[in-house]
């Protein structure tokens, strides 16, 4: 059995980003930037005004007022035609390009046209000075400039610089292909009312939504009986993929057979046991396909052990696999809101909830009865880490926590 931070180093050591591909930019959400993505325009690609109003030459106004000539009117889309002299204006809307010689913009709220001279615009604005309300052009972006380094994490704001340099398609690290697999002879799919000795199948669809949450690309192979011909079917099935989840199986009872299937099919093991509570019986290899890997994962049946160690570990290595740094869970310094008695000799993982307090926030741990009990998570907005050993903890006592 080894501590949590071996485990983390010997997951780490076995994943690497994949290899990078070209995929369409409106798919690209939540994956990593494999290049440098350069801009192919200046934008703004003119001065624009920014603001509807009048473009004028900010000399004109004398203590903050002057009566201009409105010489053109040029809206979003369009083109000035005619350059600006003294004594002259033209009509502008947010967007569209200045005029040559104009030097600021006044908004139309700070103007007016007399219904017997629309030719004329009366200005009262003390505050415009030369560049007022005119954004530059390559102001944002310029020709050549490196807007996104390799290494970005694509959110939509990123989709929105990658549409405006004019790209369709990028170069990124892809989502790994993750499969799931639930095995025991007393599961039965959640649209089943189960029968004695029979429960609901509830690690599929928490483990797919884990993995799809953290940027995988998931697909569930259902549930295996505890049979060896039928898993070993759809333990060949996981392999094709770059990550296999299994649930259940890997501890050591008569019918956990999945770790000899996993031999059979040369999965080396890499660990198989971490001192933590819940989670305890995991188990961790790699197949080696040649060209590629497959990083398997057994976790517990118990559905807050693999709930706890696919945050844990799991997670850890599809963000390595994504190319992203920042994939682990968080972990805060807080303090207990109530007394806490820790026994055994193992680290535990204690789902708590986090209350903010005044000006900081503490942390009570809910009324959790154990790694079958998935109910009482819903109230949990973190775990807190409990060292191994028999401590009884005060109010106010420092922990960390890990945010869910």
């Amino acid at each position: 059995m080894i501590l949590i931070e071996e485990a983390l180093q010997l997951i780490d050591a076995q994943a690497s980003p994949l290899a990078p591909t070209k995929i369409a930019v409106t798919q690209s959400l939540g994956t990593v930037l494999a290049e440098d993505v350069c801009s192919d325009i200046d934008s703004p690609p003119h001065d624009k005004a920014m603001m509807d109003g009048y473009a004028i030459l900010a000399e004109d106004l004398q203590q903050g007022k002057a009566q201009l000539k409105i010489i053109e009117e040029v809206t979003a889309g369009q083109v000035p035609t005619k350059a600006l002299s003294s004594g002259e204006a033209t009509r502008i809307m947010t967007g569209a390009p200045v005029p040559t010689g104009a030097t600021a913009v006044v908004m139309i709220e700070r103007t007016t046209v007399a219904d017997d001279s629309p030719e004329l615009v009366a200005i009262n604005d003390a505050s415009i000075v030369a560049g007022k309300n005119i954004m530059l052009q390559a102001t944002s972006l310029k020709t050549g400039q490196v807007v996104l380094p390799k290494g970005t994490l694509i959110r939509p704001i990123e989709i929105g610089i990658l549409s405006e340099v004019g790209r369709v398609e990028v170069l990124v690290q892809p989502r790994p292909s993750l499969a799931v697999l639930c095995t025991g002879n007393e599961l039965v799919s959640p649209e089943i009312k189960p029968g004695p000795g029979i429960i609901r199948n509830s690690n599929g669809p928490m483990l797919s939504a884990q993995a799809q949450n953290v940027g995988a690309e998931v697909h569930y192979l259902g549930i295996g009986r505890d049979d060896e011909a039928e898993l070993k079917s759809l333990i060949t099935q996981g392999l094709q993929h770059d990550v296999l989840v299994l649930s259940g199986g890997v501890s050591a009872g008569v019918l956990d057979l999945v770790p000899k299937l996993l031999a059979d099919q040369d999965v080396k093991q890499v660990f198989h046991k971490v001192s933590i509570k819940p989670g305890k019986p995991i188990w961790f290899g790699v197949k080696d396909h040649g060209d590629r890997k497959t990083l398997v994962f057994g976790l517990p049946g118990n559905p807050v052990s693999s709930m706890v160690c696919f945050e844990l570990f799991v997670r850890q290595a599809i963000g390595k696999l994504l190319g992203r740094s920042d994939q682990a869970l968080g972990t805060v310094k807080t303090r207990l809101a109530q007394e806490f008695t820790h026994r055994g000799n193992r680290p535990t993982l204690f789902p708590a909830k986090l209350i903010q307090q005044e000006d900081q926030k503490i942390v009570s741990p809910i009324n959790w009865k154990g790694s079958a009990d998935l109910g009482s998570l819903t109230n949990a907005d973190v775990l807190i880490y409990f060292p191994g050993g028999d401590h009884v903890y005060a109010v106010d006592d420092e922990v960390d926590a890990l945010i869910l």
